[in-house]
């Protein structure tokens, strides 16, 4: 067994490695696809001492395969949202507890007692289906916050602005987590001048209005709102950690979760610093399913262990991994 303990309380860089390389060994002879992924790519343990060399698991595996490292029951079955007829990732968690942790002590890092604030959540298209990680996630912090008027918002655009301005003029701290479109919504029918709000997109149109770059979208969101700084979060069904951005779309991650960029001319060369590549993650909160996942982002690391999304894949752009078909 893994010692979660360990993974949530990693220090330095020498740390994460021994637990990474930990995480590895252990899921390579518990997880059958992931072992069956390996022994493709003639990589075996013995053969690997440093995390940028562990084979990353292609993300669509979410997609057609049980990702599992353990026997234990399933407690809950995440899942993406998806178009008609598209298959959806399915995320099975068998132990919420280390996905609660890891969500909270990630909070308490970046933004410190969640009873401090009250939160305001703005997830139309989460709410709309059942599974969504997000919700799971946001609906735990709102419990944890403690205050009545922390909730959830699904069209009642008029009530969430008095209740945002009214908190806000009284010096409340206040987070606004919503999906791009709902906030775009909201700062169309009304304006803002908050002062003491922290406003933080979780991304995505999901269908609802044309798709914007990301400097354009947090300008309007600025002007709408009154503030210096759109935050945002960096999350997927697949994950159980989140990276979370103060501003101008550089994230930070928490000790236990990794990102790293890979050649897209060449899915297993894992690039230097200040490179654009796709995005490979490695969240160690994952030990139950895989900590390893070659996502279909594209990004760029930067040598103070933030990183930038600059986009996604299209499916014609994914070469170099000829082993999907697993």
């Amino acid at each position: 067994m893994i010692n979660t303990e360990a993974i949530f309380n990693i220090k330095t860089e020498d740390e994460f490695n021994t637990q990474a390389l930990n995480v590895f060994k252990f899921q390579f002879q518990n997880n059958k696809v992931y072992r069956s992924f390996c022994d493709l790519l003639y990589v075996h343990p013995s053969d690997i001492s440093s995390y940028r060399d562990i084979p990353f698991l292609p993300i669509d595996f979410f997609k057609t395969r049980d990702i599992l490292s353990s026997n234990a029951p399933i407690q809950e079955t995440f899942s993406s949202s998806g178009t008609t007829g598209n298959l959806t990732s399915k995320h099975h968690v068998t132990q919420l507890s280390i996905y609660e942790t890891s969500f909270r002590k990630a909070f308490q890092l970046y933004y410190g007692n969640v009873e401090d604030y009250v939160i305001l959540a703005l997830l139309p298209a989460y709410l709309e289906r059942n599974g969504s990680s997000l919700i799971y996630m946001v609906n735990d912090l709102i419990n944890q916050s403690k205050h009545p008027e922390s909730g959830f918002y699904l069209n009642n655009l008029s009530e969430l602005s008095e209740t945002l301005k009214r908190l806000d003029a009284k010096g409340q701290p206040v987070l606004l987590i919503g999906v791009s479109f709902a906030l775009l919504d909201l700062v169309e029918q009304q304006q803002f001048n908050l002062k003491n709000t922290i406003v933080m997109e979780t991304g995505g149109m999901k269908g609802r209005r044309k798709e914007l770059i990301r400097t354009e979208l947090h300008q309007i969101l600025k002007q709408g709102f009154g503030v210096q700084h759109i935050h945002s979060e960096y999350g997927m069904t697949e994950l159980l950690s989140q990276g979370y951005s103060k501003g101008n779309g550089i994230f930070n991650c928490p000790p236990w979760m990794k990102i790293l960029t890979r050649d897209p001319e060449d899915a297993l060369t894992i690039l230097d610093d200040n490179a654009s590549g796709g995005i490979n993650v490695i969240d160690l909160a994952n030990v139950n399913s895989c900590a390893f996942i070659a996502t279909q982002d594209l990004g760029k690391c930067y040598n103070n262990n933030t990183f930038e999304v600059i986009g996604r894949f299209d499916n014609s752009d994914i070469r170099g991994c000829n082993l999907m078909v697993l």
